[in-house]
This record gives C-alpha cells, structure tokens and sequence, in this order.
C-alpha cells in the first residue's frame, strides 16, 4: 500500500473492480486517519463527521470536497445535518461495498485545508 494520495481513483465501470473484504477494508483504515469503518447491512462504507463553523461554511466545506471528487471521477455522499453538522460516506456504489478508491479519495479529503471552515474546537464525530 503506497502513499493513497499520489494515486488516482481508476473508473468503477473497470471490469475487475471488486468489492473488498472487511479483513481487506480493515488493513487501510491507518492511511486514512479519522475516518470509521462502518458496515450498513453487509456493505461496507467509510464515513467521517465534522463540525462546522455555520450552514454556509459547511456548504463551502462540500464545494472543497466536490472539485477533489470530480477530479477523482468518484463521488462521496455528502450529508449537512442541523445547521453545522458534515458528514461523508464513501463506497463504490457500482461494487456494493470499498474499493481502493474509496481509500484514495478520503486521503485526499484528509489533505484539504479545511480548518477555517470548522468549530475552534474540532471534534472527530
């Protein structure tokens, strides 16, 4: 496993794209700090939360998050809940479950520069 962030995501219509194993999913989990393994139903997804500063910061914290994601060709699910609540949820929608991709792509969400978009007091949700 090398550095995720000088990777790119390859296109999910790739014919050998499979959907990982949680033993597989769980050996990348310390190349992206902060983000949780979570199964939903036997899919498994990585998902993140972060408390922002207003709605409008969050909005702007999503725009940020958008142009790495069309960069990449692999697009998370964005979540603003309350006024100040962001929330991601990443999976290979096309496999059902994590590729390498979906590491790829929260690696380099972790590299954005986004702590004048959050609370003084970040939290880790």
């Amino acid at each position: 496993m090398d550095d995720l962030t000088i990777k790119k995501c390859v296109p999910c219509n790739a014919g050998e794209l499979r959907a990982m194993t949680e033993e597989a999913a769980s050996e990348f989990m310390s190349k992206v700090p902060g983000w949780k393994l979570e199964n939903e139903g036997g899919t498994l997804k990585l998902n993140r939360s972060w408390k922002v500063k207003s709605f409008t910061k969050g909005l702007d914290f999503f725009q940020a998050v958008a142009e790495v994601a069309e960069a990449e060709g692999h697009h998370p699910d964005l979540h603003l809940v309350g006024w100040n609540n962001v929330k991601i949820d990443i999976w290979t929608h096309a496999v059902g479950g994590l590729t390498e991709n979906d590491f790829i792509l929260a690696a380099k969400i972790n590299m954005l520069d986004l702590q004048h978009l959050l609370r003084r007091k970040a939290t880790v949700v």
